[in-house]
């Protein structure tokens, strides 16, 4: 592995070069250093300019000395508010977006709409936004999977927190999906890159990012995983031998939400409490019915649920898709989820917000007056949403939908997948790959299914937040 000089700017920085790896790698090294934007870069060795595929002409040893071109992306400044008109045809958006920042957008590299949609509303998660800026891993071939794309996560949202309003080449971040998940790259009969299962996507980076990344919580290091990993508690029972019963835990990161006939609000779809399954019994020797009692005993932070739209055509061999609308709310309250242990603990701040409703009123009515005597409102402060020894958790039962992934086309491996997002204030965006723009809250729960429209297939639901009385 050769050490070489990069010259930048007046700077000269020593970098070990992995030419093992594809030279976005190394890119990903300069921007780590210098904060070039790998699609800024241009890298130049002996009158040759470097790929993003392949380090032909550049033969490289130890003191070897490279060209960096390329400047730093300025920050985006705050919208003027100057008067000039604005072209949009939603007359209820007009004035909004004036004053609206646009998260920034993701370039489709051939059918990447998939991982553009995951990432998106993946970054509407604020603790792993926090978490990413400050993690750090060594950038070379031999750390495992989940340091690789955890530390390519990271250097995308840095590149996405800092282009708002613009759209970026996620070319580096695409490279390290293929390379740690080859089931994510696979290509038609003509080389050209096969759409993917979004669910997928979320799936392995969850995977990937749940024991790396550490969320900095009052000063000490909490998993990221406490903050999308719940708890399941599993209770079976032989209804044909009331005496043979089995007890197990298992660990969830999302919620599936099974679109059958009688299914028309996802509260519904999720709610699998109780069925009935057939398996062996080692009681009586052969195959019985289960009664089969499933309770959550612990709710994460970040509630992410699948809508249940794709199964497989044996003859067709695609993974079909069921346009069936179902209902999703703002408000998901998963109370009735919950083991009775839990349902105590989450008890005071479900009675805390009901509380805060019933005087929600007269202290909106009060902060009005207050402002027009005083001028600007305080900002508002919230109460924790987890439980002091569990940190990450979820401690009232009550969530806010916050992101949506969907679908438009009639398989998983084929169509189009959108991400939307929503940013401060209720106000919603829809992320198509570079083309972001604003929607209206209306839009966004149009996307429930029943036609060939887009159709929420992962919903990212967060803690809905206990404003605390002044």
């Amino acid at each position: 592995m050769p050490k070489v000089n990069v010259k930048w700017s007046g700077n000269r920085y020593e970098v070990d070069v992995d030419t093992d790896s594809d030279p976005i790698l190394f890119k990903a090294q300069l921007y780590e250093l210098t904060g070039v934007a790998p699609e800024r870069q241009k890298v130049v060795f002996k009158g040759k300019t470097l790929k993003d595929e392949s380090w032909e002409g550049f033969n490289l040893t130890d003191g070897a000395l490279l060209m960096l071109l390329g400047s730093v992306e300025e920050a985006p400044k705050k919208p003027k508010d100057d008067g000039e008109a604005m072209d949009t045809n939603d007359s209820k958006l007009l004035g909004e977006e004036k004053q609206l920042i646009l998260p920034a957008g993701l370039g489709n590299l051939g059918n990447t709409c998939f991982m553009n949609a995951t990432i998106q509303v993946m970054r509407t998660i604020p603790e792993l936004n926090t978490a990413l800026s400050t993690y750090q891993a060594p950038l070379d071939n031999n750390i495992p999977v989940a340091k690789k794309m955890s530390f390519s996560l990271k250097l995308l949202f840095d590149q996405l927190n800092k282009s708002q309003n613009n759209s970026i080449n996620p070319a580096m971040f695409l490279v390290m999906l293929h390379q740690c998940f080859p089931q994510l790259a696979t290509k038609t009969p003509r080389g050209e890159n096969e759409q993917q299962d979004a669910n997928e996507c979320w799936t392995e980076l969850v995977r990937c990012i749940n024991n790396e990344i550490d969320v900095d919580v009052n000063g000490k290091k909490v998993n990221f995983r406490k903050y999308i990993e719940g708890v399941h508690q599993i209770h079976l029972k032989n209804t044909e031998a009331e005496d043979e019963e089995a007890h197990s835990v298992e660990t969830f990161t999302e919620l599936s939400c099974y679109l059958s006939q009688e299914v028309k609000y996802l509260q519904l779809g999720i709610n699998k409490t109780k069925e009935n399954i057939t398996k062996h019994s080692e009681k009586i020797g052969k195959d019985a019915v289960f009664e089969k009692t499933t309770l959550v005993s612990r709710l994460p932070g970040y509630l992410c649920i699948q809508m249940v739209r794709f199964f497989y055509k044996e003859k067709e061999k695609i993974n079909a898709k069921i346009l069936k609308d179902v209902k999703f709310p703002k408000i998901l309250d998963v109370f009735e989820l919950c083991t009775p242990e839990l349902k105590e603990r989450l008890a005071p701040t479900r009675a805390a917000f009901k509380e805060y409703e019933d005087k929600a009123v007269e202290v909106l009515r009060q902060s009005k007056l207050e402002e027009g005597k005083k001028g600007k409102s305080e900002a508002i402060k919230y109460a924790p949403f987890s439980f002091d020894d569990d940190p990450g958790s979820n401690n009232s039962g009550f969530y806010e939908l916050q992101g949506i992934v969907t679908h438009k086309g009639r398989s998983s491996n084929s169509g189009h997948y959108v991400g939307w997002v929503r940013l401060e204030d209720n106000k919603w965006v829809k992320c198509d790959d570079d083309d972001v723009e604003p929607v209206s809250e209306e839009d966004v729960f149009r996307l429930s299914g029943g036609g060939d429209w887009h159709c929420a297939y992962l919903l990212l639901y967060g803690p809905r937040r206990l404003p605390l009385l002044q």
